[in-house]
């Protein structure tokens, strides 16, 4: 289960970070009745940011808000736009090891209520000037010893893939406008279910989703990062706020409580590459993910990957020629979805196992680039 994806100062904006968990991890256990939410292992949420409200380990204080037993612990993940499907990773692996039954596995992030953080003064009574960082995206107070070429913008770094591939602005565009289509078809045609409203908040869909979006309103954007450049603000993912949810359990809870599971992980892979290049984490981390399962692209019949940038995206599937691109995000992605760093993660492996229950199964792949330089991919059988 997850919220709807407000935009930044949009309609969640006034929701606290750990407000937000809460509800979407009420809203799960009230999808499954007859768990006794003291019969939950552990519960690890994904979160980027930690430095304002999400108080460090918004985990426990979402257990806690949630009004769960005071016995379920609670750990925070981060692994910056991974975070949350780290955290499902983590789950799964606890689980298959036999050390936790049932676990909630999940992720939240508030970019809206991100707060400005301040250096300590090296000695009291600075004379000068002091300088407040934001702690909503990106690089800050960068250790001057990293190399200056990994420092670059996300978003300069996806213009770099951009000139790499070889991929037009036509091209980001046109993968702009099918995300923004398609997520305005999956909520016109009622498709995800999985979607909670926020009490208190009128917000029932996606708030980025632009039903209006076209290749003329997308060509007339400028460049966001590079003069001259590709990449705007229509062709990448906006900042958001939301929560994400999963139940992940073993096949003993799910006959105990009744419940059909959606779907089964089979596989993980993780990787890493240089950190101006950070798109491309994903690749190798699927091709492994793949491997691992004992499986190959053609057997894939969907893929959630989530889309950072459109040129991001696109060096991704240039990179999986075996890939058909019309099974990847058939249901829109994060450009018209949004991208709530820490909840991204646990949306796109959620969506990915309600899409294979409603094809009646088959293999999916969930794959996430993250800052920094690592990709995370999650092979699911349903």
């Amino acid at each position: 289960m997850r919220t709807p994806f407000g935009r930044y100062g949009g309609a969640l904006a006034g929701v606290r970070p750990d407000d937000l968990a809460a509800h979407a991890l009420s809203a799960l256990l009230e999808w499954v009745p007859a768990l006794d939410p003291s019969e939950i292992d552990d519960a690890l949420l994904g979160n980027a940011n930690g430095a304002g409200e999400d108080n460090r380990d918004v985990a426990r204080m979402a257990v806690l808000l949630a009004g769960l037993p005071t016995s379920v612990p609670g750990a925070t993940v981060n692994r910056l736009c991974g975070s949350s499907l780290e955290a499902a990773i983590q789950a799964a692996r606890a689980v298959e090891t036999g050390d936790a039954s049932v676990v909630v596995a999940g992720g939240v992030e508030s970019m809206s209520r991100a707060p400005w953080v301040l250096l300590k003064p090296a000695k009291g009574f600075p004379s000068g000037h002091e300088t407040l960082h934001s702690t909503t995206l990106g690089w800050r107070m960068a250790n001057p010893e990293m190399p200056e070429r990994w420092t670059i913008s996300l978003g300069a770094s996806a213009e770099k893939l951009a000139a790499m591939y070889d991929i037009s602005r036509e091209e980001q565009d046109a993968f702009a406008l099918r995300s923004h289509r398609l997520a305005t078809r999956a909520w016109e045609d009622g498709v995800l279910d999985e979607v909670v409203s926020v009490p208190g908040v009128d917000l029932e869909r996606d708030e980025g989703v632009r039903a209006d979006a076209s290749a003329e309103k997308l060509a007339a954007l400028r460049p966001a990062f590079v003069t001259g450049g590709t990449v705007t603000a229509g062709n990448s993912s906006p900042l958001n706020d939301g929560a994400a949810m999963l139940l992940i359990g073993d096949t003993a809870a799910g006959a105990r409580l009744g419940v059909r599971p959606l779907a089964r992980i089979a596989a993980r892979g993780a990787h890493a590459v240089d950190p101006d290049v950070f798109g491309l984490g994903p690749v190798e981390a699927a091709n492994t993910a793949l491997r691992r399962a004992g499986i190959g692209w053609d057997d894939v019949a969907v893929v959630e990957l989530n889309e950072a940038f459109a040129a991001q995206s696109l060096a991704c599937l240039r990179e999986w020629p075996e890939l058909d691109p019309e099974k990847v995000n058939v249901r829109g992605g994060a450009i018209a979805i949004g991208h709530p760093l820490g909840a991204s993660g646990a949306r796109i492996l959620g969506r990915l196992a309600h899409e294979l229950r409603a094809r009646g199964g088959g293999y999916g792949v969930a794959a996430i680039c993250i800052g920094v330089g690592q990709g995370l991919a999650v092979v699911m059988e349903g």
